[in-house]
């Protein structure tokens, strides 16, 4: 597997390209072709062309979940490059709309509407894309010290429930030696992710973690998911997006934290 960070909150000293908060990365394995998040923008776009990534070929669109952060990309792709030769992946609640008071938060397309543009295959299950790349569907959330409060509503404002983000999900990819997850937020807890994909690919061995960990404060949670963390023996981890620098720097105490920025590039193993 070869992944690059088209868009994240970070860039790097002397790499000329351009960040946002959001999240967007590319992945090749298997002779599949994967945008895992779309940014909030169209910039990732810019940045792929700058890199020399033909995102035309895509073949898979995979969505972490559904807030414009991760999806708003979609409707600058589908304009500019076409999306309707990949099929895209993701939970069925990923294009509900979501609203934060009254800003809407949630992706640019309803579930309607993406399915007029895209085949998609939405779902609450595991489905492996490859023999070695895995989308884990709906997270079961089992860590107490996990548990999540919402975020905004979910649904049309006459009949909208608070929002906790059932859909959010993340990719896996298997190797011989151990498994490499891609988070887009971890709103259903880094820890309880790590967790399911160990549980479904039957493999207790992490070669790596990239992506949000939606960790901020310095506090209990920050404490028990580093404990865990440890317990883990992970190779490298790679938080981003959405983690504090608080957070990171507690954590680079004791684990192997990575730097990350857009125009990463990592091939696993």
């Amino acid at each position: 597997m070869k992944l690059t960070v088209l868009v994240d909150n970070n860039t790097y000293i002397d790499q000329y390209y351009c960040g946002e908060p959001a999240a967007c990365y590319y992945i090749e394995a298997d002779g599949r072709r994967v945008l895992f998040d779309t940014g909030y923008s169209g910039l990732f776009l810019r940045n792929a062309e700058q890199m020399g990534i033909d995102l035309r070929g895509l073949t898979h669109i995979v969505l972490s979940h559904g807030h414009n952060d991760h999806t708003n990309g979609l409707k600058f792709l589908a304009e500019e490059t076409g999306i309707s030769q990949a099929e895209l992946i993701a939970h069925p609640d990923c294009f509900l709309p979501k609203y934060d008071g009254t800003e809407f938060i949630g992706a640019p397309y309803s579930c309607e509407e993406i399915l007029q543009k895209i085949t998609c295959r939405l779902c609450k299950t595991p489905y492996w894309l490859s023999k070695h790349l895995l989308f884990l569907g709906e997270i079961p959330r089992n860590n107490d010290f996990e548990a999540l409060s919402p975020i905004g509503k979910k649904g049309l404002p006459e009949d909208s429930a608070d929002d906790y983000l059932t859909e959010d999900s993340a990719l896996v990819c298997q190797h011989s030696d151990g498994i490499f997850i891609i988070t887009g937020c971890s709103h259903s807890g880094i820890c309880n992710i790590i967790e399911y994909a160990k549980d479904i690919c039957k493999e207790p061995r992490i070669l790596g973690v990239l992506g949000g960990f939606h960790l901020f404060e310095d506090d209990s949670r920050l404490d028990k998911t580093i404990q865990y963390l440890e317990g883990c023996q992970i190779r490298q981890l790679y938080p981003c997006h959405c983690v504090s620098l608080r957070a990171k720097a507690k954590m680079l105490r004791t684990l192997p934290v990575n730097e990350v920025g857009v125009g990463l590039t990592l091939s696993v193993p």
